[in-house]
Parts: C-alpha cells; structure tokens; sequence
C-alpha cells in the first residue's frame, strides 16, 4: 500500500519507484531493502499472464489493421505494468522486511 512495511504509517516511496531512505514516522532504514531487478520480472511475468495472453483469445487481434492492434495492446501492457510496478515493489519490499533479508547484514 506504499506505506513503511515496519510501522505502517510512514511513506515506502519518495516518488514514483524511489524508495525512502527512512520512514519518517518510525525512522526505519529502508534502504536496507534491494529491490532492483525482482520487480520488474515479476511485473512482466504477471502482465504477460494477465493481458498479454488473454489478448490472444480476441478476434480483433486477427481482423484488425495492426496499427490500431499495437495502439490497443500497446496501451493495455503500459497501464497494466506502470499501475503494477510499485505495487510488486512494494510487496517485494514487504517480503524481504518479513524475512528480516537486508543488505545490512
């Protein structure tokens, strides 16, 4: 939910993907979490099952011109994965709070 996987209150994210470097409300380090590459795989894999795939069942993907088919899923893959992104961020975060896995060993 963007919020401090220790306390529940402060903010995850400085911005869109920027991890705060502590929670201001219980001034947990947060930038003890690695979080580089994970979710994006994860991101990819779920939007691939989810959109991607489910796509190809839908008949306008055959009989439509392909520039309104690239327009069409074009939008639907980058809605999906920038809506997703920070949330798997998060999670990816949370798991790696809940498993006590830092890079500040």
């Amino acid at each position: 939910m963007g919020h401090c996987p220790n306390c529940g209150e402060g903010r995850l994210f400085r911005s869109y993907l920027k991890v705060e470097p502590r929670c201001e409300a219980c001034g947990h380090d947060l930038s003890a979490y690695r979080a580089d590459d994970g979710p994006a795989y994860f991101t990819i894999l779920i939007v691939g099952h989810l959109v991607v795939a489910p796509l190809l069942c839908f008949s306008f993907i055959w009989t439509w011109p392909a520039a309104a088919v690239v327009a069409v899923t074009f939008t639907a893959i980058s809605v999906a994965t920038l809506t997703l992104l920070p949330r798997v961020k998060g999670a990816f975060i949370g798991v790696q709070w809940a498993t006590r896995a830092t890079t500040a060993q």
